[in-house]
Order: structure tokens, then C-alpha cells, then sequence
């Protein structure tokens, strides 16, 4: 089976066990959504899992939006297309994130959104692929995106997203990816 398919297969079956679980439907919830992500670079492609928590702060409220945000906690999987500057030689690696969101919104949390945010990541391996190579598996991710929650809880989401370990060891030429987002909200 492929690579791809183990990670959409385990991105799916966290998302349903967390749908089944009526704890996080309760109002003292700690996850508020379950996300699945894919996501595109330069010879690059990843698919992503993960869970958010609303901070249930609001700032600059007025004229029925406001600034808010969530953490964010994910897990996902990188398939470099050409390891070692090598095409058609595969690099597979994990990348476990943490990221605080700001996200300018409705009040009532739905409609159209835009968000950014710059977080950690853990990467399993040193990524080395095509011509991009990062030194180092702790790197910064940051991303800007916008997307639309609709009235039954379904979230769709754009982003664009960049790596890189701010410079602090070389080399350090970044990975960017453009990502798409499907989210359930409890």
C-alpha cells in the first residue's frame, strides 16, 4: 500500500474516532475540531492530521467580527519526489507541529475567515529534497490562509505554509507548500 494511502487511512480513522467520542461534543471540551490536510510544494507533498483548541477570546469586536485564535496540535507526512537532488528517489518523513492561531472572524464563527500563524515543528528526518535542504529537524511553520465555516459544523480552508529553521543553521533554504484544509468543528 502506498504511502499516501496509509496516511489518508490513518488521518481518517483519528478523525472518526474523535467524531464518535460524545466527550468532545460536551461544552468543556478541549478539542474543538479535527482537521485533515493536503498539501503541495516544489517536488514535495504532505498530508496532515490534526486537532485544534479555541483560546474563547475575543478582541477588536466590532461590527460582528473579531480577532480571535486556537492552538493547533498536528501530525503529518512528507514525500519528497527527489531525496538528495535524485528524481523519482523518495524521501518519506514525519513532522509533529505546534502552532498558535490568530484567525480574524465572525462573531458567530462561521462564514469567511482569514488566519495566520507561526508555530514548531519536529521533523523526523533532515529534509533534503530537490534542491532545498534544512539542517535541522526543529523548524518554524508558518502559514496565512483563509476559509469559509459553514452552518453544519464543515470547515474548507486555504493556506500557504513555510518552513524553515529561521535561519539559525545552514543550510536553511525553507520548504513552502500551498495546503488545503477540511475541518469538523464540535
Amino acid at each position: 500500500m502506498s504511502f499516501k494511502k496509509n496516511i489518508l487511512k490513518s488521518i481518517a480513522a483519528v478523525a472518526a474516532l474523535m467524531a464518535a467520542n460524545a466527550g468532545f461534543a460536551a461544552d468543556d471540551k478541549l478539542i474543538d475540531s479535527v482537521y485533515g490536510e493536503y498539501a503541495k510544494g516544489v517536488k514535495v507533498q504532505m498530508v496532515r492530521a490534526g486537532v485544534t483548541s479555541n483560546w474563547d477570546k475575543a478582541w477588536f469586536v466590532s461590527n460582528g467580527t473579531q480577532l480571535s485564535g486556537y492552538w493547533d496540535a498536528s501530525i503529518g507526512g512528507w514525500d519528497g519526489k527527489s531525496y538528495r537532488n535524485v528524481p523519482g528517489q523518495h524521501q518519506k518523513l514525519w513532522d509533529l507541529g505546534f502552532t498558535p492561531v490568530f484567525r480574524f472572524e465572525n462573531t458567530n464563527k462561521l462564514g469567511f475567515y482569514a488566519e495566520g500563524g507561526i508555530g514548531v515543528h519536529m521533523l523526523s528526518k533532515l529534509y533534503d529534497n530537490d534542491d532545498n535542504r534544512l539542517s535541522t529537524h526543529f523548524q518554524f511553520g508558518d502559514h496565512i490562509g483563509v476559509g469559509y465555516i459553514f452552518n453544519n459544523k464543515w470547515e474548507v480552508a486555504a493556506k500557504i505554509q513555510h518552513f524553515s529553521n529561521g535561519g539559525y543553521k545552514k543550510p536553511n533554504s525553507g520548504v513552502n507548500y500551498m495546503n488545503v484544509k477540511v475541518a469538523y468543528h464540535f
